[in-house]
């Protein structure tokens, strides 16, 4: 009878099991909270306080008011457009602006633009989350990451009050590729000095749309 020899990887379960008395791959009881008690409008209300934490700037529309929403944001940035995802909705744009479709810019045509305008796929109201899945509404990642400011359409029936609840939501947009937005970019070098604008915009601007 031939014997084979154990592997180092097998080798080392076998002691991790050997020393917990049973198998290794035992279920992890989750016992955090996959929901709260909260009101639509007080999940709503959550999730602006994050992003007010964040440093970014919420504003509240009904559909009908998106554009005129939009360009009471440009106007008052003093912007004259923004870059667009491709599959952007046009009702959605103001007249008087322009708005130019991410049709395979350059690096450098993204960081010289004014900004980006971008829809989402899920929103957590607990940590102030918006998750991207780079849908033809929401472009691909160096559109979201290049431009120095964002702004970002969220829609209510995007929100969800938990981050168990968001992880359920972004399985099912799974094998995207998933990008996580928790307030404009920033981060502190090993002397706590923080910088904005490393990894991602240095502005985040977020339209809750009822």
């Amino acid at each position: 009878m031939v014997v084979q020899a154990m592997s180092a990887r097998e080798a080392v379960l076998a002691s991790i099991r050997a020393a917990q008395g049973g198998p290794a791959d035992q279920s992890i009881p989750r016992l955090y909270s996959a929901s709260v008690d909260l009101s639509p409008a007080e999940v709503v209300e959550q999730f602006a306080d994050r992003l007010h934490d964040y440093n970014a700037t919420v504003h509240h529309a009904t559909v009908a008011a998106i554009p005129a929403t939009i360009a009471a944001i440009l106007a008052t940035r003093q912007k004259t457009g923004l870059l667009i995802p491709s599959g952007l909705p046009p009702e959605w744009l103001p007249v008087g602006y322009t708005f130019r479709r991410d049709e395979g810019l350059s690096y450098a045509d993204l960081d010289a633009s004014q900004g980006v305008l971008t829809a989402c796929d899920v929103a957590i109201a607990l940590t102030g989350t918006i998750v991207i899945a780079h849908s033809p509404a929401q472009g691909r990642r160096a559109l979201t990451l290049v431009p120095d400011y964002h702004l970002c359409v969220v829609r209510l029936s995007q929100l969800v009050a938990t981050v168990p609840e968001g992880m359920r939501r972004m399985a099912a947009l799974l094998p995207a590729p998933l990008t996580t937005i928790s307030g404009p970019s920033a981060t502190s070098d090993i002397e706590m000095i923080r910088v904005k604008g490393v990894h991602g915009p240095r502005t985040l601007e977020v339209i809750l749309v009822e």
